[in-house]
């Protein structure tokens, strides 16, 4: 007998409509659904230990993204043919889950959550990341996990001048806007996405229509689980340890020290800890040493919520922060560029105490980064890679593999350049990479990215369309009071103890790119418009500082980056370029130090040349056009004997096109053998005397060259 699930419907409109279905598969998980749309399917599950875990102050939570190649009819590549470790688009929309829900479990919950979702079916033209935070959402809902949802997340795109919730993959091809947008049935709680400079308030629109999809897809969530038995009490857990004689007594004894401390306004980060961490210690130093193991870990919480009151109400009544800054004001800001001698284009861009060393380099379609997903495949001709080491904030850290924090923020500053890199050959032929190395953080450092990424790019000479700069934007905010300050140019410690984190990205004339978590509840669109005003100034202000030190890109390339000319042939030549097994190209290539890239498009054969030296460029050019030259019967041309034979000789006139040279038409006067003349490998002058019109053949003359002797001679 096949099991019946619960299975709830919505329509999204535009024909478009998703189901989610609950108690057929995954059973044993706390909480499992399938969401599906078109052909997408994904299951969700989630998964909660009983037990808290000890010795552990933050949400032991671990989202996992993940897409099996059989959803789509593929296998995957590699040599072990199965899934591995997670791809970059496995991470991202792993990130935008994890980010979406992570607010809305109690503060106090320490036992071990894990949320996996699977692609278990994939519509080529279907984006399952759109569902995402919808499957993983009403799993939770579905489960007896405390959670202060449900929550979605929908994508909003316009397309052709018209917002549309969650769009096609085709549809999104020709999109100007693309934003993910998380929200409660209240709260927006996350904004991430990429534009094509788009004014602030076409983004605010698009988040206002996003919003009311969700609370569609909200209310389906909470008709489901209503149907759950299990879902109606969530269980109990145990929350922190509280010792309230502690709390009062530590505040009692540092209150004052640390006030002094956060008021004095020390800029450098490393000091200011410095101080503050002195005053825990002396505190902690005066317990008994049996009492301080025990009670150090609470004590140092307390005291980390005594510092972040403090630091809130100075902002909030005097209007300065830590640092000694105004709301709006940026910190120091210098750049450089061409600092490494040896690279394409580099910069340096230092904001405060966050700076980042940025390096561009120019490549072949060889260096193309191929894209093998499930669902998305193809090319990608702009790469943007970030790294974040220990040594940054003053830490000994293992290096190992790339970190998500790493890859977030990368992809975040690579869709910020993206649209001001030109896209048709002729303004950039090359692939292009940039790294981002942070070499100090406090701070912003993704939009230090996006900032020296700009840098960099017009220091090797890439034709950007206009410079775009990134800014990271803070709010404290006191619900009784109504108070609320929003901050330009977040440092850590602001963004640890802020109610908003909103990155904003853009060139002077609109946004590129954006990423927004919210920590608090009901923001409004006012503060909301306010950000976006605050960020917009102070994106002017940085790109104005950048000005200073390049406005524009440089009007060439460097020497050492490889010139590449471009021919376009006939699609027919393109075998007689690359030869068998790839002979002939690798004899150019060879021979003249050139690197050879061949594609086919449509009717034609694109052949690009790259080299550092144009004389080897113009060499290999030279080998190519002789190879797609037409013989023309009358012309004259220098060729290779290839070999002899009793009638003749066969003369390579052209690569590949040999033609005959018969003993009659070596010289005027009648010959015994071709030898008495001629040897392989012997260079001679010939002309095309004809072209059989049936076979093809060509027919050749050395003799006509020749002065005609007398008929005495």
């Amino acid at each position: 007998m096949i099991e019946k699930g619960i299975t709830k419907s919505l329509d999204l409109g535009y024909g478009k409509t998703i189901s989610i279905e609950t108690g057929r598969l995954a059973r044993q998980a706390d909480g499992a659904v399938i969401v599906r749309m078109g052909n997408t399917m994904l299951l969700a599950t989630v998964v909660s230990n009983k037990e808290a875990r000890d010795n552990v102050d933050f949400l032991p939570l671990t989202v996992e993204y993940k897409e099996k190649y059989a959803a789509t009819g593929k296998f995957p590549g590699g040599f072990f043919k199965r899934e591995a470790r997670p791809s970059e688009y496995e991470i991202l929309i792993a990130r935008l889950v994890d980010r979406a829900i992570r607010p809305l479990f109690p503060d106090d919950y320490r036992s071990d959550i894990q949320v996996i979702i699977t692609l278990i079916s994939g519509d080529k033209d279907v984006a399952p990341d759109a569902l995402a935070a919808l499957a993983a959402s009403s799993a939770l809902a579905v489960s007896d996990i405390p959670f202060k949802g449900p929550l979605s997340e929908v994508r909003i795109a316009k397309v052709n001048g018209k917002l549309m919730v969650n769009p096609s993959i085709t549809e999104l091809e020709s999109a100007e806007l693309d934003l993910m947008v998380a929200a409660t049935m209240e709260n927006i709680v996350m904004v991430e996405g990429e534009m094509k400079e788009v004014p602030e308030k076409d983004m605010l629109e698009a988040i206002k229509i996003a919003h009311a999809a969700i609370k569609v897809q909200c209310q389906a969530q909470l008709d489901l689980a209503a149907q759950v038995e299990k879902s109606k009490v969530k269980r109990e857990y145990e929350g922190d340890e509280a010792d309230e004689a502690l709390e009062q007594k530590l505040i009692k004894e540092t209150r004052d020290k640390a006030e002094k401390v956060i008021h004095s306004l020390i800029k450098n980060k490393q000091e200011r800890s410095d101080a503050l961490n002195a005053i825990l210690e002396e505190f902690l130093e005066q317990m008994p040493e049996e009492e301080r193991e025990e009670k150090a870990k609470l004590a140092s919480g307390y005291y980390s919520d005594m510092k972040k009151t403090l630091i809130r109400t100075m902002v909030l009544d005097k209007k300065i922060r830590l640092d000694g800054r105004k709301p709006d004001e940026i910190r120091d800001i210098w750049c450089e560029v061409d600092y490494l001698p040896s690279a394409h284009g580099s910069a340096l861009f230092t904001r405060g105490e966050t700076q980042a060393l940025v390096t561009a380099t120019l490549g072949t379609k060889l260096d193309e980064q191929v894209i093998d997903g499930a669902v998305f495949e193809g090319t990608s001709d702009f790469i943007l890679h970030y790294n974040f080491p220990g040594f940054s904030t003053g830490e000994a850290k293992p290096i190992r593999g790339t970190s998500r924090r790493e890859v977030g923020h990368g992809n975040l500053a690579m869709r910020a350049l993206k649209p001001v890199v030109p896209q048709d050959d002729d303004t950039n032929p090359y692939t292009i990479r940039l790294v981002s190395d942070i070499l100090e953080s406090n701070g912003s450092s993704s939009m230090a990215t996006v900032c020296g990424g700009t840098l960099a790019l017009m220091d090797a000479g890439v034709k950007i369309s206009k410079p775009v700069s990134g800014i990271a934007m803070g709010l404290i905010t006191d619900q009784e009071s109504g108070k609320h300050a929003v901050l330009s140019d977040i440092l850590g410690d602001e963004d640890h103890l802020g109610d908003m984190d909103f990155k904003v990205t853009g060139t002077r004339d609109g946004i590129t790119a954006c990423q927004m978590d919210i920590k608090v509840e009901g923001l409004s669109y006012t503060v909301m418009e306010e950000a976006l005003e605050q960020a917009r100034k102070g994106r002017l202000f940085i790109l104005d500082k950048m000005a200073e030190t390049i406005a524009e890109p440089r009007e060439d390339y460097k020497p050492q980056v490889p010139r590449m000319e471009k021919l376009i042939v006939n699609r027919e030549f393109i075998g007689a370029i690359i030869g068998p097994a790839g002979k002939v190209i690798q004899e150019i290539q060879r021979e003249t130090g050139t690197t050879i890239v061949v594609e086919e498009e449509g009717e034609y054969g694109v052949v690009d040349i790259v080299s550092t030296d144009k004389e080897s460029i113009d060499k290999a050019r030279a080998w190519i056009n002789k190879i797609i030259a037409v013989p023309e019967v009358g012309k004259v041309y220098t060729g290779k004997v290839k070999s002899i034979v009793n009638f003749g000789a066969f003369v390579e006139i052209l690569p590949g096109k040999d033609g005959l040279l018969h003993i009659s038409e070596i010289e005027w006067r009648r010959l015994k053998t071709v030898d008495e003349v001629l040897s392989e490998g012997d260079e001679i002058e010939v002309k095309l005397i004809g072209i059989d019109s049936r076979t093809g053949k060509l027919k050749l003359s050395r003799k006509v060259l020749l002065p005609k002797p007398s008929k005495d001679e």
